[in-house]
Order: structure tokens, then C-alpha cells, then sequence
């Protein structure tokens, strides 16, 4: 089962079981999923739906520091839920002492230098663990493996 069609039957079971907020949160992904398929005319792979869940995780993120900072409680508790629905489509995430070790080992095959080669490091560190980490988390591992 893909991971597009185990969000759907997630879909059908919150509708069955009337939980309209998690409900709501599984429509907008598949809303999100059905829009690129449109926009690009392509059928998603697995890949491509936790790349979308990526980016709605990080709206959310995003959303909530925000509504903290204006102390709008009731909109950073609603923001939290959808984060924790979206959050559990994500794989098992790398843990900061396997991120350091893949950035090492990348940093080490390119022969890169220096903050000026970031690109290229981060151009194959994506290839390598998207979907697989916070890449908010490698970005900061590959200036430091850079710098160091």
C-alpha cells in the first residue's frame, strides 16, 4: 500500500469515526497531493507525497512560533494537533548523531572545503536524506562539518 493510499484510508476512518479535526488535516495533505498531481501531470510516489508532508509540516512549524509570539494559545493549540496528525505519515526520522555521520561521509567523497562548496554539499545530502531528516537540522550540521 502506497503511502497516498494509506492517507486515504486514514481519510475514511475519520470520517467514519467523526473526528473532524484530524479529518480536516488529512483532507488539506491529499487537497496538497492532488494539486501537484494536477499542476506537474504526474502520479506521486512515495518520495514526492512525504516531500508535500515535509513542506506542510514546516507551514505549520512556521505557524505556530508565530501565533505563540502573538500569544494566540487557541491557534497554536489547533496548529500543534494538525502537526501531529501530519507528523505521523513521516518514515522514522535520522537521529543528530546519524545525520553528522552521513554529512561527514558526504563531505568527505566530494572533497569539500570551506563554506564556499555548501551547495554542493547540500545538493547531495538532499538527494541522500530526503524525507529521511529535519533538513533544517542537516543544513546547520553541513555549515559546521564546513567550517570545522
Amino acid at each position: 500500500m502506497t503511502l497516498k493510499d494509506q492517507i486515504t484510508e486514514d481519510m475514511k476512518t475519520a470520517m467514519r469515526a467523526k473526528d473532524a479535526p484530524r479529518l480536516l488535516t488529512i483532507r488539506g495533505l491529499l487537497a496538497a497531493c492532488k494539486q501537484r498531481e494536477v499542476d506537474e501531470r504526474i502520479v506521486l510516489d512515495d518520495a514526492a507525497v512525504v516531500a508535500i508532508v515535509d513542506k506542510l509540516i514546516k507551514q505549520r512549524k512556521d505557524s505556530i512560533s508565530q501565533f505563540a509570539t502573538a500569544g494566540r494559545t487557541d491557534l497554536v493549540d489547533k496548529e500543534s494537533a494538525e502537526l501531529a496528525v501530519l507528523e505521523s505519515y513521516l518514515p522514522q526520522r535520522l537521529s543528530a548523531d546519524e545525520i553528522t555521520s552521513e554529512v561527514r561521509t558526504i563531505v568527505s567523497e566530494l572533497g569539500a572545503s570551506g563554506p564556499g562548496d555548501m551547495g554542493k554539499v547540500m545538493a547531495a545530502v538532499k538527494a541522500r536524506l530526503a524525507g529521511k531528516a529535519d533538513m533544517g537540522l542537516v543544513s546547520a550540521t553541513v555549515k559546521q562539518a564546513l567550517a570545522g
